[in-house]
């Protein structure tokens, strides 16, 4: 029988069109402004007094608040305007100072029951709402003057193993200073460094008395070390960012020692705060033997007991630099640690070391650069400063039973901090240190606009499109009208499923799809008005109108799919945005305009006879 569907295939079409609804759904919960708040060391609880003290910062500036939540170290707490994001956030970070972090936050409010079938709203890029935006300046000077330190180091070690007998390697500013009590010696020396250190200008000094040579980085080598000191640290921020498992993020280079790091959908900002800010390494070192000199070593306390310290070796053996990949895992005794694994050179080092240190015990230590702020009154206006300071502990100190190479494990971890430090370490270590110098969030405000925009985008497009199909083709005009809205939902509920990023190109990939998705149906309608002109029946004009407009309408969408593909291959994130949406906007109409109409029009005319269509025209 003419244009009439088997009863499979109509509940085909019914079931894909509710699963569309469903997941579609959480699209009409909207997030809460929300502000939170997380300990900044891994694996500190949030306790009732630190609760109390931010309700009552809250309280205390007028700021309305509900629904507060606590996961661990986490407190959310939502808040009824968007507009008092910012102002809670700036309240709270003086409250509590650097002991947490402070984050601007959208709280989801899907009902439950949609998130146990694995349902969710779609991720919005950063400029429509929920994400951040980091600014984070590389501390170029520090990394350089961390450079010529381990050269001082080095000279010491290459010119003993020379038999150049040198009296002082020391540090003199950002060059170094190396002290003979022969010219004969500094000249042979001279030499040695031309030869082998070739990124040094060397100049003379006898004016105290003996005979020195002073040692210059080249300003081309110093330039060297900033563009490795950048591209190593974007290295390590896209493998943080990559273990956070952000969607479409933006890690780019600004200027010569800053980098942008955008993160649009992201949930738990102040866990990826926490993550990408710290600039965290690893420091191994022996043990201080009990009759070393007090000038060759430093006393650290321990990370989870800071009462209790160490007198460590200053000489390091390697660190972070050289682990090439980290693992938390959990010994014999079911005590989490960590599994490290070093590069060849690193491994060599440590062989090399603890080869002749058995029975002795080596140090790891985590090194951590955090920021301090303090609040100043400067002439009658208060002012905030933020200093970095290094901070040093002892996260395992244990006894070397036999010799290391390049794999070993590190103990005495707590869950939480083995699995963030090996997250740390195999994204890879900073080359440089970085801090904050820009942080926020767009959405609450701009994010809004482009939305309401967008969205007037799209209703003014579809409303045209509505009334001129039901215009042109009377009730095929409706049928396609409702695929249109069906289309639609089926689009947004795909994107929502595979965790998309609708960003503001997408929301314009949007707008071209309702363009396109009557191009089908214009084409079958077309077909069908000139099948009925050609004196076929309105069943048979039905059944050759799709039958022959099939293979036009697939041969013109695979050729954009072609290029939306090739512009998502190619493309940066803003353009891949609307190469996604207009993926799945081809797939949606495809199956809308051919499928879903023909089981409407099946619906309406199919299986019995009619004289008439209502198609415009002479139909």
């Amino acid at each position: 029988m003419l244009n009439k569907y088997p009863l499979w295939k109509n509940l085909l079409v019914l079931v894909v069109l509710v699963l569309a609804a469903v997941y579609a759904a959480p699209n009409l919960y909207p997030p809460d402004p929300a502000i939170q708040v997380t300990a900044a060391r891994t694996g500190v609880d949030m306790t009732e007094s630190t609760l109390n003290q931010i309700r009552s910062t809250l309280e205390d500036n007028q700021i309305e608040f509900f629904g507060d939540e606590v996961t661990g170290s986490t407190a959310l707490f939502r808040l009824t305007r968007n507009a008092d994001q910012l102002p809670a956030k700036s309240a709270i970070e003086r409250r509590l100072g650097d002991e947490f972090v402070v984050a601007l936050n959208l709280a989801p409010t899907t009902p439950t029951w949609l998130n146990n079938i694995g349902a969710g709203p779609l991720t919005l890029g950063l400029d429509l709402s929920g994400g951040v935006h980091f600014l984070m300046e590389v501390d170029m000077q520090e990394y350089v003057a961390s450079r010529i330190t381990n050269y001082r180091d080095e000279f010491r070690n290459r010119l003993r193993q020379e038999n150049i007998r040198y009296r002082n390697v020391v540090l003199d500013g950002d060059r170094i200073r190396i002290v003979f009590d022969d010219a004969a010696v500094r000249d042979q020396a001279n030499n040695f460094v031309s030869r082998q250190f070739g990124e040094f200008e060397r100049t003379t000094d006898d004016a105290t008395g003996s005979f020195d040579l002073l040692l210059n980085l080249s300003e081309q080598q110093i330039k060297a070390f900033e563009d490795y000191a950048i591209r190593q640290n974007l290295t390590t921020m896209r493998n943080r960012v990559n273990e956070l498992g952000v969607a479409e993020p933006l890690v780019q280079r600004q200027g010569r020692n800053r980098i942008v790091i955008e993160l649009p959908g992201v949930q738990d900002t102040a866990a990826a705060k926490r993550i990408i800010g710290r600039a965290a390494n690893l420091e191994f070192r022996l043990e201080a033997q009990a009759n070393a000199p007090r000038f060759g070593s430093e006393e650290f306390p321990f990370r989870n007991e800071p009462m209790r310290t160490a007198r460590i070796e200053k000489t390091i053996i390697t660190t972070g630099d050289s682990v090439t990949n980290a693992q938390p895992s959990f010994d014999e005794n079911g005590f989490p640690q960590v599994n490290i694994d070093l590069d060849a050179r690193g491994g060599a080092v440590m062989q090399q070391t603890t080869r002749n240190a058995i029975k002795r015990r080596m140090a790891v230590l985590f090194v951590e650069r955090k920021p301090r702020t303090t609040y100043e009154i400067v002439e009658g206006v208060e002012v905030e400063r933020t200093v970095q300071v290094v901070e040093k502990t002892i996260i395992s100190l244990a006894t070397i039973q036999s010799t290391l190479g390049s794999s070993f494990r590190i103990t005495g971890l707590e869950s939480a901090e083995a699995s963030e430090l090996a997250l740390l370490l195999r994204a890879g270590a900073l080359a440089a240190p970085m801090y904050f110098v820009e942080e926020r969030t767009i959405g609450p405000s701009l994010g809004a606009e482009n939305i309401e925009l967008g969205v007037k985008s799209v209703l003014t497009g579809l409303a045209l499109v509505l009334i001129i199909m039901v215009l042109v083709y009377r009730t095929f005009g409706v049928i396609a009208n409702i695929a249109l809205f069906a289309n639609l939902v089926m689009l947004i509920a795909m994107m929502s499923i595979i965790g998309a990023t609708l960003t503001l190109p997408g929301i314009a990939g949007i707008v071209l799809t309702v363009g396109m998705a009557v191009d089908a149906n214009v084409l079958i309608f077309s077909r069908i008005r000139e099948e009925l002109a050609n004196g076929r029946s309105p069943q048979q004009a039905i059944h050759e109108g799709y039958d022959r407009a099939f293979v036009t309408i697939l041969d013109a969408n695979i050729t954009t799919l072609i290029v939306a593909i090739i512009l998502f291959a190619v493309g940066t994130g803003p353009i891949k945005g609307f190469a996604v949406t207009l993926s799945f906007g081809i797939l949606t109409s495809m199956f809308t305009a051919i499928v879903f109409t023909r089981a409407m029009v099946n619906v309406v005319y199919g299986g019995r006879r009619i004289e008439r269509l209502s198609i415009g025209g002479k139909a």
